[in-house]
C-alpha cells in the first residue's frame, strides 16, 4: 500500500498524545525556580519587586503547615495532611500567607479552613 507524503505525516501527528495538566496550567521556570503556573509566576515577580522596594520582607516559597500529624490505625500508618504555601512574608509586622489559586479544589477550601483553625491564618487568594 502506497501512502502520500502528508497522508503520513497525519498518521504520525494524531497518533502522538501530549498529557494535558488537569487544570490546564502550564508550568513556567523564573529564576530557575519552577511554577505551576504563568499565574503564579507572575506573583512572584510583583512579590520579588514588592521586597526590592521594601514594602514586604522576607518572602518565601513553599512553605509547609502541619495540619494533623501522621498516626497509626491498626499498624497502619497514616499520612500527615499539610498545607503547602505558595507565598509568606511580612507586610507591616503582620504574616501573609497567600495562595494563587485558579480553581478552588474540594480539598483545598478544606485545608484552608483547617489552617485558619489550627493556626489562625487566613490565606490570601489570588
Amino acid at each position: 500500500m502506497k501512502m502520500s507524503q502528508e497522508t503520513l505525516n497525519r498518521l504520525i501527528n494524531n497518533s502522538i498524545t501530549t498529557k494535558q495538566n488537569k487544570y490546564h496550567n502550564k508550568k513556567v521556570i523564573v529564576d530557575d525556580i519552577k511554577f505551576d503556573s504563568k499565574k503564579e509566576a507572575n506573583r512572584y515577580n510583583q512579590l520579588k519587586l514588592l521586597e526590592k522596594a521594601g514594602l514586604i520582607k522576607n518572602l518565601q516559597r513553599q512553605v509547609k503547615y502541619e495540619l494533623q500529624p501522621s498516626f497509626k490505625y491498626n499498624d497502619k500508618t497514616i499520612r500527615a495532611i499539610n498545607y503547602i504555601a505558595d507565598f509568606v512574608y511580612e507586610k507591616n509586622g503582620e504574616l501573609i500567607v497567600e495562595d494563587v489559586k485558579g480553581i478552588r479544589t474540594d480539598v483545598y477550601k478544606l485545608k484552608k479552613k483547617m489552617l485558619l483553625y489550627i493556626f489562625n491564618i487566613e490565606i490570601k487568594e489570588f
